[in-house]
Order: structure tokens, then sequence, then C-alpha cells
């Protein structure tokens, strides 16, 4: 579990001002962002699971409080009153797998305005990460049309944290699971490996390396490119040949080269010899495009495997997110600042549908009433959670079937479309009064 000292300075700072003046009032703050990052169509909501067993958990230890003791500034009432804090409001949000558009608030939180305030840096933390890195794990899942796709990306990913939030966020997205034991272990995933260079360097040669692993590891996958990768694939037929029934292996991997000319070779080579059953496993390097041209190019390739460029979503890495009040005891709030609007008051997005697909979005007042279905739901109330499957299942069946029913020129690794979302008449007017009020 995270600490509640995951958070900036000023967030603790703000809290104990917000005490000492007694302003402790219900304020409401929301997550959005404000632009689709370059080749998005669409962002993938995620995230949300993690930020319900902080809030659900949020205390303060002893020891932190000794800690933040020392660090000036925050007298003992003040940390006494840390201490007993625990979130005592309420939370709505859009379900993990949902796909959102700017401006649409993705997660709301009601409490006690020290207490949201506290929340600010784990809420965008964890939605930021995981929303950028399920939009680029969904977008190679389009891409793959139907193939599997494994995630092995923890060495390059940025931290320990991150590495198991990219094997949660691309299962959510739709691959089948990932190399990482921990998270597999942690979130129920599937575990998937194969072998590496080293291993086959460490033998005398490629055809006893093929030999001890297959012998050792029923339906293992075996790696074809250290030497020379044609060669070795005659080497696995071989083997096949060698082993006769008690021979299991059920792939190849090619991680270099060009692997849309090696595949087609490989398959040639393995259907001959009657291995049609022995699939091709492709990595080096992919990202969404590559995966596409390979799979438009027709080659034979079953699976991918997936790492550095969707672990730091190499691309589009940022979003431009932000958690901001938007209410605080009854009245709605904003800011003047340019290009940066902030819509007043607690809002509810409307998605309309027809024949199967999206048609527009209305970001409306939440006490207002539009057609469509109404994306954001109540989550938590009193500080504990309330009854909703935060499941993996649910967010990845939620997933997919939300990008299918996305127009396909939204849906597209190059958009050739944006997705209609609009301002509701009544809070559009709502924001421009508050406006003239504060000017």
């Amino acid at each position: 579990m995270s600490t509640a000292l995951f958070t900036d300075l000023y967030e603790i700072a703000m809290a104990r001002a917000y005490l000492e003046e007694g302003r402790t009032g219900i304020a409401v703050f929301e997550t959005f962002f404000r632009k689709l990052p370059t080749n998005r169509g669409y962002v993938v909501a995620a995230g949300l699971a993690d930020v319900l067993d902080f809030v659900e958990n949020f205390r303060f230890e002893p020891e932190e409080l000794e800690w933040l003791a020392g660090q000036g500034d925050f007298p003992p009432d003040f940390l006494e009153a840390l201490g007993r804090l625990r979130f005592s409001g309420e939370v709505w949000a859009v379900p993990e797998g949902t796909v959102v558009f700017p401006y649409e608030p993705i997660v709301r939180v009601v409490a006690p305005i020290h207490e949201a305030q506290l929340l600010e840096t784990y809420v965008l933390n964890q939605i930021h990460l995981q929303s950028v890195l399920a939009t680029k794990a969904a977008r190679m899942v389009d891409a793959a049309e139907g193939r599997a796709l494994v995630e092995f990306g923890a060495r390059r990913a940025h931290g320990e944290d991150a590495a198991h939030k990219a094997v949660r966020a691309s299962y959510i997205a739709g691959f089948v699971g990932t190399s990482n034991l921990e998270a597999a272990r942690r979130y129920g995933i599937p575990v998937f490996g194969t072998m590496a260079h080293s291993y086959v360097q460490a033998h005398a040669s490629e055809a006893d390396a093929f030999a001890a692993y297959a012998r050792l590891f029923s339906g293992t996958t075996l790696l074809v490119d250290t030497y020379d990768t044609l060669r070795a694939v005659d080497e696995v037929i071989a083997l096949a040949r060698r082993m006769g029934d008690a021979f299991t292996v059920a792939a190849i991997r090619l991680d270099s080269g060009d692997l849309g000319a090696l595949a087609r070779a490989a398959r040639d080579k393995l259907d001959a010899a009657g291995l049609q059953r022995v699939r091709i496993f492709a990595s080096s390097g992919l990202d969404e495009w590559k995966i596409r041209d390979l799979v438009r190019g027709g080659a034979p390739i079953d699976a991918f495997g997936v790492g550095t460029r969707l672990v730091v979503s190499a691309d589009a890495p940022t979003l431009d997110i932000a958690y901001k009040l938007v209410e605080y005891e009854g009245e709605g709030r904003t800011k003047l600042s340019s290009g940066k609007p902030i819509y007043p008051g607690r809002k509810q997005v409307f998605r309309r549908s027809e024949g199967g697909r999206f048609v527009e979005d209305v970001i409306a007042s939440a006490e207002e009433s539009h057609p469509g279905e109404p994306l954001l739901v109540q989550v938590m109330a009193g500080g504990r959670r309330l009854p909703f499957d935060h499941g993996l299942e649910a967010a990845r069946h939620r997933c997919r079937a939300q990008i299918e029913a996305l127009p396909e020129g939204v849906r597209a690794l190059e958009p050739t479309a944006t997705f209609p979302v609009r301002i509701a008449d009544g809070l559009r007017e709502a924001h421009e009064a508050l406006q003239q009020r504060m000017r």
C-alpha cells in the first residue's frame, strides 16, 4: 500500500491552513484532461481500483507524523488531527475501461476540503499512468487484429510500480498476459515466458540448448535468432524428429531482423516438416504501427511480445491531466486562466449511441438529464467502497466493447475524426456567469 505521505508538500500545507481557518466545508474536485495526445482519438480510463484502495485505507502512520514534525511549520495539534484523519467522503467515477475525451470528469471526489486536497497527488499519479498505458495498449490490440499480445517491459519501465501498472493497464486493454511474475501473482493475470539469448550462448550449440530446454519445459517457446535464425529453425525441426511424440515445443520466437520475411521463411520450413502446430511469436521494438504493418503485410505471426514502447508509451508518454476544485460549500468554482477552463459544479457525462455506435457526449451539470447513458457512477460513500465490479475482467470486457463502439475515424491509429463532445447550454451559461462575477 502507498503511504499517505505520497503527496506534495503544498497539499499538507493547505490542509493545515484549511483547518486553522475553520474552512472544512464540503469540496468537489474533479479529475479530467484538457487535450488528447498526438495520434490519439480517445483515452481509456484506468487506475480507479488503485485509487479506491488508497482512499479507503488512507491514514498517516505514527512514524510518518514523527518525520513530518521535523520538517517545520506543522504544530502538534495539526499532526494529531492528521493522525485521526480518515477519508469520510464520496467518490464518483467512470468505470475502468471506459473511453473518455477532453474535459470529461474521470474521477469526482466529494469531501471536506482538507481531505479531498490530500488525495490530489495519488489520484493524478494513478489515473494518469494507467490511462496513458491502457490507451497505448488498446491501440496495439487493435493493430494486432485478433493476434495475442504479451507484455514484457518490466526491465524498461520507469520503476517498479510503473512496471506492475503497465501489466494491469495492458490486460484491461486486451493483452493476454505478462512475463512479470509478481504482477501476474498480484493481479491474477496469465504469465508467459520463453528464454534469453544467454541460455543459448551458455551451451556448446543451439541444438544442445534447445534439447535441454524442451525436455525441461513442456509447451515451451524456443528463441531462434541468437546466431542464424533460419538455421536455428532447422535445429528445431531436427529436434522434433529426434524427440518424436515427446516434442511439445509450442512456438519459436523471432527477436531481430526482418520479422515479416523471417516469419514467412520459418513458417514454410515448419509446415514442410509437418509442424503446423508450432506457432511463431515475434518481438523486437514493436509498437502499434509495426504490428499493423506486419499484420497487413500477411506475416504469419501468431503472437507478439511488447516491451519498451508500451511501458513508457513512447510516442505519447503524458496526458494533460488535472485535479481541480469545481465546487465549495454548494457554490461553483472556476478560474480565469487563459486556455484552461474549469466548468463549475458537479458534472455528469451523457453518452448517446445509435446503431451500436457512440455518436456524441454531452458534459452537463450533474443535476441535469440528457439523452444517453450517464458515465459517472458512485463508487464510494462515507469513505467506503460501494458494491461495484472493479475486477480486471469486467474492465477488460468494457474496454473492448467501448472501443468497438467508437467511430472508425476516432479509433484509427492516425485519427481522421474528432469525437463530438458538447458542453450543455446550462453548464456553459453557468460558467460564463461565474466568470463575469469574478471579473
